[in-house]
C-alpha cells in the first residue's frame, strides 16, 4: 500500500484559470487514489510569508508567478511547476513543468475569426510586468500569426485597469478603438479584457460583433455574467494541466528521481466557446449591418419586421432587396 505524502500547492485560487487547475489536480487523485496530505490554505491561496515547505514530500506551484519560483529554488523536494508556454525555451525553469499552450490558443481563436468572414484583426493585451509573461507570449504568438498568415497585426497593451487609473485607462482604450479599420476581429488576451472591449464599444455605439466581432481567452463564467453581450471565449485545457501536473509529481515521487529538465509539457486549448460577441455575418450594407444587430438584441422578445423597419428607418422592400443582395435570404428568414 502506498503511502501517504505530504503536498503544497501553491496557486491562487481567486483565478478561474488556477481553480481549474485545482479542479484537474483533484481529478487525478480521486481516479489513481494516491494518498496525499493537501498543504493548502483555507481559502486557497498562497501567502509565501506564512508558509513552510521543508516538510513537504512534493510541491505543484504556479509558476507565472515568479515570487513562487524565486521562493521554491533550491527545494530538496521535487516541484512540479505550471503557467505559460515560452517562445524561448530558456525561459522555462529547470524543473518539471506543464504550460498552457499560448500559440495554440491564439491560433484557435485567430481562425474561428477567420472563419466568420473577417480579414482584419487586431490584440488587446496588457502592458508588460514580471507576472504577466504570459500576456507577452501571446502578444508574440499573435504577432507571428498574423506575418504567417499575411495580415497585418495591431496591437494595443491596455494598463492595470484599477479604480485609480480607470478613467485614463478606458480613454485610452477608446481611442485605440477608434483608429481601428472596421469591419475587424479583435482576440483579447483574456476574458476579462474583452469584458472592458465590449464596454467601451458600448458607449462609443460600435456594434458587436457587426462591426467588431470579439473573443477572449478562459471561458470565464464569472466574466461572462457580467457581460451585456455573451462572450465567445477559447477554452484552456486547464484541467488537463492540473491532471499531468498531478500526475508528473506523483511519478517522481514513487520513483525517487528528482530529474531537471527544460523540456516542458504543453496542453494545448480544449475548445471554442461560441456566443453572440462573435456571430458575425459577413455584410457592408450598413442598413443590413443595423438590422442585424437589432435582431440579435431582441431575438427571444418576439419581434417583428415592423419593428426591425422602424429601427432601420427603410421601407420593407428597401430592407428585403438588401438581404436578399447581401445574405441572399429574405429578413424572415433571419
Amino acid at each position: 500500500m502506498e503511502e501517504n505524502h505530504r503536498v503544497c500547492l501553491l496557486f491562487n485560487a481567486n483565478k478561474g484559470y488556477d481553480r481549474q487547475i485545482i479542479v484537474g489536480i483533484g481529478e487525478y487523485l480521486q481516479l489513481s487514489h494516491c494518498k496525499w496530505e493537501l498543504l493548502i490554505e483555507e481559502d486557497f491561496t498562497s501567502n509565501l510569508n506564512r508558509l513552510s515547505v521543508g516538510d513537504v514530500d512534493g510541491v505543484i506551484a504556479d509558476f507565472d508567478n515568479p515570487e513562487n519560483e524565486r521562493f521554491l529554488d533550491g527545494l530538496d523536494a521535487p516541484v512540479v511547476g505550471v503557467g505559460s508556454s515560452y517562445e524561448n525555451e530558456e525561459d522555462y525553469p529547470a524543473s518539471p513543468y506543464v504550460g498552457t499552450d499560448n500559440r495554440k490558443i491564439i491560433e484557435m481563436a485567430v481562425n474561428h475569426l477567420k472563419s466568420k468572414g473577417l480579414e482584419r484583426f487586431a490584440f488587446y493585451g496588457i502592458a508588460p510586468t514580471p507576472c504577466n509573461r504570459w500576456s507577452q507570449e501571446r502578444e508574440k504568438a499573435f504577432i507571428s500569426l498574423m506575418r504567417d498568415y499575411g495580415y497585418q497585426s495591431n496591437v494595443f497593451r491596455g494598463g492595470s485597469i484599477i479604480p485609480v487609473c480607470w478613467n485614463h485607462d478606458m480613454y485610452r482604450l477608446s481611442d485605440w478603438l477608434q483608429t481601428l479599420p472596421k469591419p475587424i476581429g479583435i482576440v483579447a488576451v483574456t476574458d476579462s479584457r474583452a469584458r472592458l472591449l465590449i464596454q467601451a464599444c458600448e458607449k462609443l455605439n460600435i456594434l458587436i460583433p457587426d462591426q467588431v466581432s470579439l473573443i477572449g481567452i478562459d471561458n470565464d463564467e464569472l466574466v461572462n455574467s457580467l457581460t451585456s453581450i455573451s462572450l465567445s471565449s477559447v477554452g484552456q485545457g486547464c484541467k488537463e494541466m492540473g491532471y499531468r501536473a498531478a500526475k508528473t509529481l506523483h511519478n517522481i515521487i514513487k520513483s525517487g528521481q528528482n530529474t531537471k529538465t527544460r523540456k516542458p509539457v504543453l496542453v494545448g486549448p480544449s475548445r471554442i466557446y461560441e456566443r453572440q460577441s462573435t456571430d458575425y455575418i459577413s455584410t457592408h450594407d450598413p442598413h443590413v449591418i443595423q438590422a442585424l444587430h437589432y435582431i440579435r438584441q431582441r431575438a427571444c422578445t418576439g419581434i417583428k419586421v415592423e419593428q426591425v423597419l422602424d429601427f432601420v428607418g427603410i421601407s420593407r422592400s428597401n430592407l428585403e432587396t438588401r438581404f436578399k443582395k447581401e445574405l441572399n435570404h429574405s429578413i424572415h428568414h433571419q
